[in-house]
């Protein structure tokens, strides 16, 4: 089967979470906003159908059309071993994704602090505010709870010996955080090193390392979740 992911052409933002998956899984796709008149197409699919997406990203699975990065991920790892096979196991998996989705939130609004209907140059003083409390108080909660979680597991992925969507998605973030905040993350990287080891180690998977070097790719920039402001990682 074909996968068909809708998502934003230009930005990495929360579809990038489920194209990690879907190339470490080797799966076939088209990332059809990408594609011509693609863009077109995912607003149709927004309006049209029984149970219409919200917003993007979701994936066309056969007759599916899951929604919500979580959710997709969900399926995803069920179907190409990138979660355990328990119950218990896919549950907890889930709940660090679902985590991890929180998380994004929390970086999205250090930019965007009053709401995204305004422009960054409409909330800047809010959105300094913002970072110096997402770095004094909510990176060290989040990350550091990872952390604690690679540890207390004693493997080379959040589960043990076997990757997860969850492992692809904390190698998102780091690398997100790198572009972001470059200045604040260098200064905290060595609060986590399991977290860092993590996504180094997930970074030379072959298939991970051959979807960064290619256009597939799509490059940070300052339309997406992650957006490098300098007056931000002072």
């Amino acid at each position: 089967m074909r996968y068909e992911l809708y998502y934003w052409p230009e930005i990495q933002g929360r579809g990038e979470y489920v194209r990690l998956a879907l190339e470490e899984a080797g799966a076939a796709y088209v990332d059809v906003a990408r594609e011509s008149a693609g863009t077109p197409e995912m607003m149709r699919m927004m309006e049209e159908g029984d149970t219409p997406p919200f917003a993007p990203p979701f994936l066309k699975a056969g007759k599916l059309v899951i929604g919500q990065t979580a959710n997709i991920l969900l399926y995803l790892g069920a179907r190409h071993g990138l979660a355990p096979k328990t119950e218990a196991g896919k549950l907890w998996v889930h709940q660090l994704q679902l985590t991890i989705s929180d998380l994004v939130l929390e970086i999205h609004d250090t930019h965007h602090p009053l709401g995204p209907s305004l422009y960054y140059e409409d909330q800047k003083a809010p959105a300094k505010r913002r970072s110096e409390d997402f770095w004094k108080e909510r990176v060290p909660k989040y990350l550091g709870y990872f952390e604690r979680v690679l540890k207390e597991n004693g493997g080379a992925y959040v589960t043990g010996r076997r990757v997860t969507y969850v492992d692809l998605s904390l190698f998102q973030i780091v690398e997100g955080l790198r572009y972001a905040f470059p200045k604040r993350m260098k200064a905290f990287e060595g609060d986590v090193p399991q977290v860092l080891e993590l996504h180094d180690r997930v970074a030379m998977r072959p298939n991970i390392k051959a979807y960064l070097a290619s256009d597939r790719r799509i490059a940070f920039n300052e339309s997406g979740i992650f957006r490098r402001y300098k007056e931000l990682d002072a």
